[in-house]
């Protein structure tokens, strides 16, 4: 029997069947083989796989190919950029929550974007300033009056995204602006599955006319904090970009930067040179994460 071996990209996966689409645009249906699922491989959207093709037209998943990165909530792989929909009119988010997702995102190698939409409404600079010192790319977006979406479609030519934010901030009102046909696929997928997009934890890639993908996340619309990934509280030092010049000034080896004599993560803290709302959030995530054992992750990783 002939055999065809391909690589492709997986767009969503349910029940154990997966969509992915090949370097020719074409979309195959297939299941893991036995092996993958044997060894408990979970095969995420976003995966870069090895495909085999019968003449009898069935296909499989011979192999997953290795992940640059991957989330567990939600369940995405080789993600080029996390957005961070945020916004300072209400419902305003608090810098915490963007703290949380910015240490996943580091700890993951994961590139992010801060978007401070409804701009029209509340411009946000205090916001802005806190992550523009921190090192990260902060764009200001509006869906209603169209501010900035061109500069976020012009981040998002190539590349697997994931956008987030607390409920209310605009996440869908972005989306439908940089494609208005987002909700109409949206809509007819959620109808072939049979189950509600609030309430259904399926994944999809979403491709937009310029060729980047979305990954569309029912269920995962808000910052589900108590749900994401886990970090260690050894790794989360390291998750704050903006510590990194001064952990390795730090007097004592395994400094925590909470209480330590001749921290120099805290005189960057009092110099101004590290923001008082980011060092906070250090604090309460050390807090969250410092009973966390590294056979958790594991767990978690599977």
């Amino acid at each position: 029997m002939t055999e065809q071996i391909e690589r492709g990209l997986v767009i969503r996966g349910i029940g154990g069947l997966y969509c992915v689409e090949t370097a020719s645009g074409m979309r195959v249906e297939c299941r893991a083989r036995g092996r993958i699922r044997r060894e408990g491989i979970q095969i995420m959207a976003g995966d870069r796989v090895s495909i085999v093709r019968q003449e009898t037209g069935l296909a499989v998943i011979d192999a997953v190919l290795p992940r640059k990165n991957a989330l567990q909530r939600p369940a995405v792989a080789n993600i080029d950029t996390l957005i961070v929909i945020a916004s300072a009119a209400a419902p305003v988010t608090q810098p915490f929550l963007i703290d949380k997702v910015s240490a996943i995102a580091g700890y993951k190698g994961i590139n992010m974007l801060v978007c401070i939409n409804k701009c029209d409404l509340q411009r946000g600079e205090d916001l802005a300033a806190i992550y523009r010192s921190a090192g990260f790319e902060v764009l200001y977006t509006s869906a209603y009056s169209g501010e900035g979406i061109d500069m976020l479609r012009a981040h998002m030519r190539k590349g697997i995204f994931v956008l987030t934010g607390n409920s209310g901030v605009g996440k869908s009102s972005i989306i439908n602006c940089l494609d208005p046909a987002w909700r109409a696929q949206t809509g007819a997928i959620s109808e072939r599955i049979g189950r509600g997009r609030q309430t259904t934890r399926h994944i999809e890639l979403y491709r937009l006319p310029e060729g980047a993908y979305i990954a569309d996340t029912p269920g995962f619309s808000s910052f589900d904090v108590a749900r994401m990934d886990l970090i260690l509280k050894d790794d989360l030092q390291h998750a704050f970009r903006e510590f990194a010049p001064f952990i390795e000034q730090c007097r004592y080896r395994g400094c925590t930067h909470r209480c330590e004599q001749g921290c120099a993560v805290r005189q960057a803290l009092l110099d101004g040179k590290i923001s008082q709302s980011r060092y906070a959030s250090y604090r309460m995530l050390f807090e969250d994460m410092k009973d966390i054992h590294a056979w958790e992750l594991k767990k978690e990783n599977r």
